[in-house]
């Protein structure tokens, strides 16, 4: 995983803000610091970070407030935030797992413990984003698909019209050179029916295949709820 990401610290302690800037950059983040909620929410417009390192008690705005603000935003939701607080209480970490935080760390913490959950907060939203898409494609897929049935649908109607005509032409046969004709565009209109009969069974085939993906497929939500136990276990 690049390394090269854009990280947030809020903190109100100089002396932590400083610690995370210092060994962060070192090992290649673009880090940007913030010391109280209000600060923390105005770099989070300007800097647009890959993830947010949270103390949750602060004054005037704590990590919980400036969490729903961040959740309840489309443009920021989806920012990974880890949570740093010095209660240990169990209500206190479901309260930041029901608000949208991917992580919570009890203080005192150790560099190398928040080092590897960074790496894995980021890894797993990567392969998040990376499903979002997949989804995405899919969904366009159906929806190109029923598109196309639809036009197979009004070009086989048509080619029952253009036989209907021919039909009744064919009827009042007048003179050989017009039955020559009615033959050869008959042929035409059957060759058309044949590649239209193949397309749609390559459709049919391609949308079987799409449903088995889906129904193997993990729902999303359930998908980040598993992350974010594994990293709790974890």
């Amino acid at each position: 995983m690049n390394n090269n990401k854009k990280i947030l610290i809020v903190d109100d302690e100089t002396i932590n803000l400083d610690f995370f800037e210092v060994m962060l950059s070192k090992l290649g983040f673009a880090v940007e610091k913030a010391t109280d909620g209000k600060e923390a929410l105005e770099k989070v417009k300007r800097f647009l970070p890959d993830l947010v390192l949270l103390d949750n008690i602060m004054p005037n705005m704590t990590g919980w407030e400036v969490t729903k603000i961040m959740k309840n935003d489309p443009k920021y939701r989806d920012i990974p935030i880890i949570m740093f607080s010095a209660l240990d209480d169990v209500k206190d970490k479901i309260e930041g797992f029901e608000l949208g935080v991917d992580d919570y760390i009890t203080k005192p913490y150790n560099f190398s413990e928040v080092l590897a959950r960074i790496r894995a907060v980021l890894r797993n939203r990567e392969l998040y984003a990376q499903i979002v898409v997949r989804e995405s494609r899919l969904s366009l897929a159906e929806e190109l698909s029923s598109d196309i049935k639809n036009n197979l649908l009004n070009f086989v109607k048509s080619i029952d019209e253009l036989d209907a005509a021919i039909n009744s032409l064919s009827l009042k046969k007048e003179g050989e050179e017009q039955e020559k004709l009615f033959q050869a565009v008959s042929e035409k209109s059957g060759k058309v029916r044949k590649h239209v009969a193949e397309l749609d069974a390559r459709i049919e085939k391609t949308v079987a295949e799409w449903d088995k993906l889906k129904k193997s497929e993990i729902v999303l939500s359930k998908l980040e709820d598993q992350i974010r136990n594994n990293l709790n276990e974890g």
